[in-house]
Protein backbone atom coordinates (compact mmCIF):
# COMPACT_ATOMS: atom_id res chain seq x y z
CA UNK A 1 0.00 0.00 0.00
CA UNK A 2 2.99 2.30 0.45
CA UNK A 3 3.67 2.01 -3.28
CA UNK A 4 0.02 2.85 -3.95
CA UNK A 5 0.33 5.94 -1.73
CA UNK A 6 3.45 7.09 -3.62
CA UNK A 7 1.58 6.63 -6.90
CA UNK A 8 -1.34 8.69 -5.61
CA UNK A 9 0.84 11.76 -4.90
CA UNK A 10 1.59 12.87 -8.48
CA UNK A 11 -1.88 11.77 -9.57
CA UNK A 12 -3.58 13.62 -6.70
CA UNK A 13 -5.99 10.72 -6.64
CA UNK A 14 -6.17 8.37 -3.66
CA UNK A 15 -8.78 6.22 -5.42
CA UNK A 16 -5.84 4.15 -6.70
CA UNK A 17 -6.16 2.36 -3.35
CA UNK A 18 -9.20 0.54 -4.75
CA UNK A 19 -7.02 -1.04 -7.45
CA UNK A 20 -4.46 -2.17 -4.87
CA UNK A 21 -7.03 -3.52 -2.38
CA UNK A 22 -7.41 -6.92 -4.00
CA UNK A 23 -3.77 -7.02 -5.07
CA UNK A 24 -2.68 -6.58 -1.43
CA UNK A 25 -4.90 -9.46 -0.28
CA UNK A 26 -3.85 -11.83 -3.04
CA UNK A 27 -0.23 -10.74 -2.61
CA UNK A 28 -0.35 -11.72 1.06
CA UNK A 29 -1.68 -15.13 0.10
CA UNK A 30 0.99 -15.64 -2.54
CA UNK A 31 3.69 -14.62 -0.05
CA UNK A 32 2.49 -17.10 2.57
CA UNK A 33 2.22 -19.84 -0.05
CA UNK A 34 5.73 -19.19 -1.36
CA UNK A 35 7.18 -19.49 2.15
CA UNK A 36 5.94 -23.07 2.49
CA UNK A 37 8.52 -25.75 1.77
CA UNK A 38 5.79 -28.16 0.67
CA UNK A 39 2.55 -26.24 0.02
CA UNK A 40 -0.62 -28.29 0.19
CA UNK A 41 -3.52 -28.32 -2.28
CA UNK A 42 -5.87 -26.38 0.02
CA UNK A 43 -3.59 -23.38 0.21
CA UNK A 44 -2.95 -23.48 -3.53
CA UNK A 45 -6.69 -23.58 -4.24
CA UNK A 46 -7.58 -20.72 -1.89
CA UNK A 47 -4.76 -18.49 -3.11
CA UNK A 48 -5.59 -19.23 -6.76
CA UNK A 49 -9.19 -18.14 -6.20
CA UNK A 50 -8.01 -14.98 -4.45
CA UNK A 51 -5.61 -14.14 -7.30
CA UNK A 52 -8.34 -14.58 -9.93
CA UNK A 53 -10.70 -12.38 -7.87
CA UNK A 54 -8.04 -9.70 -7.36
CA UNK A 55 -6.93 -9.64 -11.01
CA UNK A 56 -10.46 -9.24 -12.35
CA UNK A 57 -11.34 -6.61 -9.75
CA UNK A 58 -8.19 -4.55 -10.36
CA UNK A 59 -8.64 -4.62 -14.14
CA UNK A 60 -12.30 -3.70 -13.80
CA UNK A 61 -11.57 -0.72 -11.54
CA UNK A 62 -8.75 0.47 -13.81
CA UNK A 63 -11.03 0.31 -16.84
CA UNK A 64 -13.94 1.95 -15.02
CA UNK A 65 -11.89 4.84 -13.64
CA UNK A 66 -9.77 5.66 -16.69
CA UNK A 67 -9.85 9.37 -17.51
CA UNK A 68 -12.15 10.15 -14.59
CA UNK A 69 -11.50 12.41 -11.57
CA UNK A 70 -11.01 11.11 -8.05
CA UNK A 71 -13.99 9.10 -6.79
CA UNK A 72 -16.59 11.17 -4.95
CA UNK A 73 -16.07 9.20 -1.72
CA UNK A 74 -12.43 10.19 -1.56
CA UNK A 75 -13.10 13.79 -2.54
CA UNK A 76 -15.27 14.07 0.57
CA UNK A 77 -12.50 12.58 2.74
CA UNK A 78 -9.97 14.93 1.12
CA UNK A 79 -12.13 18.01 1.79
CA UNK A 80 -12.54 17.04 5.44
CA UNK A 81 -8.83 16.54 6.01
CA UNK A 82 -7.17 19.45 4.27
CA UNK A 83 -4.58 20.86 4.57
CA UNK A 84 -1.85 18.27 4.05
CA UNK A 85 -4.23 15.52 2.98
CA UNK A 86 -1.52 14.05 0.75
CA UNK A 87 0.42 13.10 3.89
CA UNK A 88 -2.63 12.26 6.01
CA UNK A 89 -3.90 9.87 3.34
CA UNK A 90 -0.95 7.58 4.10
CA UNK A 91 -2.63 6.51 7.33
CA UNK A 92 -6.24 7.63 6.82
CA UNK A 93 -6.68 5.76 3.54
CA UNK A 94 -3.73 3.56 2.62
CA UNK A 95 -2.68 2.49 6.12
CA UNK A 96 -6.25 1.65 7.08
CA UNK A 97 -6.78 -0.32 3.87
CA UNK A 98 -3.54 -2.23 4.48
CA UNK A 99 -4.70 -3.32 7.94
CA UNK A 100 -8.13 -4.33 6.64
CA UNK A 101 -6.57 -6.23 3.72
CA UNK A 102 -4.34 -8.17 6.12
CA UNK A 103 -7.35 -9.16 8.24
CA UNK A 104 -9.46 -10.16 5.23
CA UNK A 105 -6.57 -12.29 3.93
CA UNK A 106 -6.45 -14.47 7.06
CA UNK A 107 -8.43 -17.40 5.57
CA UNK A 108 -5.69 -17.65 2.95
CA UNK A 109 -3.13 -18.12 5.72
CA UNK A 110 -5.32 -20.71 7.39
CA UNK A 111 -5.67 -22.62 4.12
CA UNK A 112 -1.95 -22.39 3.35
CA UNK A 113 -1.03 -23.86 6.74
CA UNK A 114 -3.30 -26.88 6.20
CA UNK A 115 -1.84 -30.16 5.00
CA UNK A 116 -5.05 -32.19 4.94
CA UNK A 117 -6.39 -33.48 1.59
CA UNK A 118 -9.24 -31.68 -0.12
CA UNK A 119 -12.76 -32.79 0.75
CA UNK A 120 -16.42 -32.02 0.13
CA UNK A 121 -16.33 -28.75 2.11
CA UNK A 122 -13.49 -27.46 -0.07
CA UNK A 123 -15.48 -28.11 -3.23
CA UNK A 124 -18.55 -26.51 -1.67
CA UNK A 125 -16.46 -23.43 -0.90
CA UNK A 126 -15.07 -23.35 -4.44
CA UNK A 127 -18.62 -23.64 -5.80
CA UNK A 128 -19.78 -20.77 -3.61
CA UNK A 129 -16.81 -18.71 -4.78
CA UNK A 130 -17.62 -19.47 -8.43
CA UNK A 131 -21.24 -18.39 -7.99
CA UNK A 132 -20.08 -15.13 -6.44
CA UNK A 133 -17.48 -14.54 -9.14
CA UNK A 134 -20.01 -15.02 -11.95
CA UNK A 135 -22.54 -12.78 -10.19
CA UNK A 136 -20.06 -9.98 -9.56
CA UNK A 137 -18.61 -10.11 -13.06
CA UNK A 138 -22.11 -10.10 -14.58
CA UNK A 139 -23.22 -7.18 -12.39
CA UNK A 140 -20.13 -5.14 -13.26
CA UNK A 141 -20.54 -5.83 -16.98
CA UNK A 142 -24.22 -4.88 -16.96
CA UNK A 143 -23.58 -1.70 -14.98
CA UNK A 144 -20.72 -0.67 -17.28
CA UNK A 145 -22.98 -1.11 -20.30
CA UNK A 146 -25.74 0.90 -18.60
CA UNK A 147 -23.35 3.75 -17.78
CA UNK A 148 -22.70 4.27 -21.49
CA UNK A 149 -26.29 5.43 -21.97
CA UNK A 150 -26.77 9.19 -22.49
CA UNK A 151 -29.20 9.34 -19.56
CA UNK A 152 -27.09 7.25 -17.18
CA UNK A 153 -26.55 10.19 -14.80
CA UNK A 154 -30.29 10.49 -14.24
CA UNK A 155 -31.64 6.96 -14.77
CA UNK A 156 -31.66 4.07 -12.30
CA UNK A 157 -30.11 0.73 -13.20
CA UNK A 158 -32.83 -1.85 -12.52
CA UNK A 159 -32.23 -4.39 -15.29
CA UNK A 160 -30.51 -7.77 -15.36
CA UNK A 161 -29.22 -8.94 -11.99
CA UNK A 162 -29.79 -5.39 -10.69
CA UNK A 163 -33.52 -6.08 -10.88
CA UNK A 164 -33.18 -8.55 -8.01
CA UNK A 165 -30.60 -6.79 -5.83
CA UNK A 166 -29.54 -3.17 -5.48
CA UNK A 167 -25.98 -4.36 -4.94
CA UNK A 168 -25.43 -7.70 -6.72
CA UNK A 169 -21.73 -6.91 -7.12
CA UNK A 170 -21.31 -6.66 -3.35
CA UNK A 171 -23.32 -9.82 -2.80
CA UNK A 172 -21.00 -11.59 -5.24
CA UNK A 173 -18.03 -10.40 -3.16
CA UNK A 174 -19.79 -11.70 -0.05
CA UNK A 175 -20.23 -15.15 -1.62
CA UNK A 176 -16.63 -15.35 -2.80
CA UNK A 177 -15.07 -14.62 0.57
CA UNK A 178 -17.39 -16.89 2.50
CA UNK A 179 -16.49 -19.53 -0.08
CA UNK A 180 -12.77 -19.02 0.55
CA UNK A 181 -13.43 -19.18 4.29
CA UNK A 182 -15.18 -22.55 3.83
CA UNK A 183 -12.02 -23.85 2.17
CA UNK A 184 -9.93 -22.61 5.10
CA UNK A 185 -12.43 -24.04 7.61
CA UNK A 186 -12.23 -27.41 5.87
CA UNK A 187 -8.59 -27.51 6.93
CA UNK A 188 -9.35 -26.54 10.51
CA UNK A 189 -9.00 -22.76 10.20
CA UNK A 190 -12.59 -22.07 11.23
CA UNK A 191 -11.23 -19.35 13.55
CA UNK A 192 -10.66 -17.11 10.51
CA UNK A 193 -14.42 -16.45 10.35
CA UNK A 194 -13.70 -12.92 11.59
CA UNK A 195 -12.41 -12.19 8.08
CA UNK A 196 -15.65 -12.71 6.09
CA UNK A 197 -17.60 -11.25 9.03
CA UNK A 198 -15.53 -8.06 8.80
CA UNK A 199 -15.92 -7.97 5.03
CA UNK A 200 -19.69 -8.42 5.37
CA UNK A 201 -19.81 -5.52 7.84
CA UNK A 202 -17.77 -3.32 5.50
CA UNK A 203 -19.99 -4.19 2.54
CA UNK A 204 -23.24 -3.53 4.40
CA UNK A 205 -22.42 -0.70 6.78
CA UNK A 206 -19.26 1.14 5.78
CA UNK A 207 -17.91 1.40 2.23
CA UNK A 208 -20.54 -0.63 0.40
CA UNK A 209 -24.32 -0.52 0.56
CA UNK A 210 -24.77 2.29 3.11
CA UNK A 211 -22.30 4.74 1.55
CA UNK A 212 -23.33 4.05 -2.05
CA UNK A 213 -27.04 4.44 -1.37
CA UNK A 214 -26.60 7.63 0.60
CA UNK A 215 -24.69 9.14 -2.32
CA UNK A 216 -27.09 7.97 -5.06
CA UNK A 217 -30.26 8.87 -3.16
CA UNK A 218 -28.99 12.42 -2.66
CA UNK A 219 -28.54 12.87 -6.44
CA UNK A 220 -31.44 10.85 -7.90
CA UNK A 221 -34.90 11.29 -6.32
CA UNK A 222 -36.30 8.46 -8.50
CA UNK A 223 -33.96 6.08 -6.68
CA UNK A 224 -36.45 6.01 -3.79
CA UNK A 225 -38.84 3.83 -5.81
CA UNK A 226 -36.01 1.42 -6.58
CA UNK A 227 -35.21 1.28 -2.86
CA UNK A 228 -38.81 0.40 -2.07
CA UNK A 229 -39.21 -2.49 -4.51
CA UNK A 230 -35.75 -4.07 -4.70
CA UNK A 231 -33.82 -6.14 -2.16
CA UNK A 232 -30.82 -4.27 -0.79
CA UNK A 233 -28.35 -7.15 -0.82
CA UNK A 234 -29.57 -10.74 -1.23
CA UNK A 235 -31.07 -11.22 -4.73
CA UNK A 236 -34.84 -11.55 -4.46
CA UNK A 237 -37.81 -11.02 -6.81
CA UNK A 238 -38.89 -7.36 -6.75
CA UNK A 239 -42.10 -6.40 -4.99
Amino acid sequence: MFVAWLLSLPLRNVAVVDVFWGIAIAGAGLTWLSLQADPGPRGALAVLLAVVWAARLALHILWRSRGKPEDRRYRVIRARNEPNFSFKSLYLVFGLQAVLAWIVAMPLLGAVLSREPLGALDFAGAGLWLAGFVLQATADFQLARFQKRPDADRAVMDQGVWRYSRHPNYFGEFLMWWGIWLIAAAGGAWWTCFSPLLLTFLLLRVSGVALTEKDIASRRPEYQDYLRRTSAFVPWPPT
